[in-house]
């Protein structure tokens, strides 16, 4: 990755709480309808200049990928879902803008199956999620969230997925209480 510089180490992104994904893409189906697929695949950097210049919208970082000469690919984390919704909602947002082109091509019957689209979004809750990087800068979820010594969160990815942070695992001992927390009616000594 140019300009940045790998860790001689092993790492682990300092992750915590609730991870939200979004991978999103395209598929060239037809590469003769240039015209038809070559807006769509210059949208998605407009989209994310945009982005990079209001931080407050919740994007933390992405990474592009592509599966085949026809497939591409970004993989965005968030700092919450309810970010990454009120940006693909917002009317002043180029998103907006795109997807009411699209939408009004479909309406019209201009969609011809040149260009597919298609994204999947994920709330991963914490403990349901690990990583390591080894000899790597700071890439996908270290980037969004940072990183730290492997040593912090465990060695083994078992004890990386036991990792809880002091919020969650103050939320957890809550409800643990909460459960042991007997009626008068029905304490043991029917007192």
């Amino acid at each position: 990755m140019p300009g940045k510089n790998a860790t001689a180490t092993r790492t682990t992104a300092a992750a915590e709480g609730d991870v939200t994904v979004l991978l999103i893409g395209m598929r060239i189906n037809h590469f003769w309808a240039v015209h038809h697929w070559l807006p769509v695949f210059l949208a998605m950097p407009r989209m994310l200049r945009e982005l990079a210049k209001d931080p407050e919208r919740g994007l933390l970082n992405h990474v592009l990928l592509t599966a085949s000469p026809r497939t591409y690919y970004v993989v965005q984390y968030w700092e919450s879902k309810e970010k990454l919704y009120k940006y693909a909602h917002s009317p002043d947002t180029f998103h907006h803008r795109a997807w009411a082109i699209i939408n009004r091509k479909e309406r019209k019957g201009q969609v011809r199956g040149h260009v597919g689209l298609w994204h999947e979004a994920y709330v991963v809750p914490e403990g349901s999620y690990e990583s390591i990087y080894a000899d790597m800068p700071a890439f996908g979820l270290a980037a969004a969230h940072g990183q730290v010594p492997l040593e912090r969160r465990g060695k083994r990815a078992r004890d990386r997925f036991a990792y809880r942070s002091e919020k969650t695992a103050g939320k957890a001992a809550g409800r643990r209480a909460e459960k042991r927390v007997v009626a008068p009616e029905k304490a043991a000594d029917g007192v």
